[in-house]
């Protein structure tokens, strides 16, 4: 095998096209490669590389030295002799592309697990086999299986494969969900899930290869409705101990690479509770500023995203405020290719009141 790996990152194959600025997203695998890596990145970014490249060097951040301006799952398969590493290791939209041929060839135990568990009726079905609390939820493989006088609301009304919230529906009534329904497909899998009463969402990190499995984060959700728009770092919660089960299930299966899991947290005056909501059978949005604070060795972090009116890395003066691998604070820039949208992905470290100041400081400049 060829030394170093290839990073392809590229989410545009698994959201929807309303998504904003979505190929830019492959630029957050950045931070978490080596300078022998090579990654995949879209010609758009070029003229943002000598920017972020400078920032990394001075935050102590290291990455790849081998950008390959080029997007195209062609490149991807023309370098299967590295080390791949790739968002999901699936074609969701289609069971039958070149893209799922051509994963389900490379490693079959590998897609077929992805494949699997990226149905959330599979997975609410998985973890109640394995005694694992999950909400009440009614499964179906098409919309004409609900009944809607047996259910209780408020509810959500979830695609079993989605992602990034798409096709998320919350519903307050009977007649909410009629009409949520009858803008869905016809054969469409389906679960309408109760609302769960509870203010904090975890989200629990595995990395797995060849059969075994290790816990990699554990990081608290910041949401925006059910929308995933930051993480936190620590988290009061780590129920590992409960999801091990069905980490080795899926790694016996040949799962590989990065995997989570999301779970409610129902607090109360002894014990907390936990509700398993869905598994994230690749990459997810805590996984990239969780493996680059792992990199500089930060403990205390969150990681958000912002607006800002600049078009540019070259146009924004953030020096002061970035992060200093002497003190451990300070701010690293992780979706960085968004800005051309007018978004930032950025990790604050250090503690809790340093992040509460970097912020204030941060959208004054943005």
């Amino acid at each position: 095998m060829a030394a170093g790996r290839f990073f392809n990152h590229d989410i545009s194959r698994w959201v929807p096209d309303s998504f904003s600025g979505r190929v830019l997203y492959s630029s957050r695998v950045l931070g978490i490669t080596e300078p022998e890596d090579t990654i995949q990145l879209p010609l758009e970014l070029r003229g943002q590389w000598k920017a972020i490249t400078s920032h990394y060097a001075r935050t102590g951040l290291s990455h790849s030295h081998r950008p390959v301006w080029d997007l195209s799952f062609e490149t991807l398969t023309q370098n299967q002799d590295m080390d791949l590493s790739v968002f999901l290791f699936d074609d969701v939209n289609s069971s039958d592309s070149l893209a799922a041929k051509w994963y389900k060839a490379l490693d079959p135990g590998w897609f077929e697990s992805v494949r699997f568990i990226n149905s959330k009726n599979n997975f609410i079905a998985l973890a109640e086999q394995l005694g694992i609390a999950v909400p009440a939820t009614v499964s179906v493989d098409c919309r004409s299986l609900i009944d809607l006088s047996s259910l209780s609301y408020p509810c959500y009304l979830k695609p079993a494969v989605s992602g990034n919230g798409a096709g998320i529906v919350r519903c307050s009534s009977p007649k909410k969900l009629k009409k949520a329904l009858s803008g869905v497909p016809d054969k469409i899998p389906l679960q309408v899930q109760e609302e769960i009463k509870a203010d904090c969402f975890i989200n629990l990190q595995y990395t797995a290869s060849e059969n075994r499995f290790s816990r990699l984060a554990a990081t608290e959700q910041i949401l925006d409705g059910n929308v995933y728009i930051g993480s936190s770092h620590p988290v009061e919660f780590q129920p590992w101990e409960l999801m091990d089960t069905l980490a080795k299930w899926l790694t016996d299966r040949g799962m590989k690479g990065i995997f989570a899991f999301d779970l409610a947290v129902i607090r109360s005056e002894d014990t907390p509770g936990y509700l398993a909501l869905e598994c994230n059978p690749r990459y997810n949005g805590a996984s990239y500023p969780s493996l680059a604070a792992g990199k500089l060795g930060i403990e205390s972090w969150s990681f958000e995203t912002f607006s800002t009116g600049f078009r540019s890395l070259e146009d924004i003066n953030l020096k002061r405020l970035e992060f200093n691998p002497a003190t451990g604070k300070g701010l690293i820039l992780i979706t960085w290719g968004t800005i051309l949208a007018g978004k930032l992905g950025i990790l604050l470290a250090g503690p809790k009141e340093e992040q509460d100041r970097m912020r204030i400081q941060l959208q004054k400049i943005l």
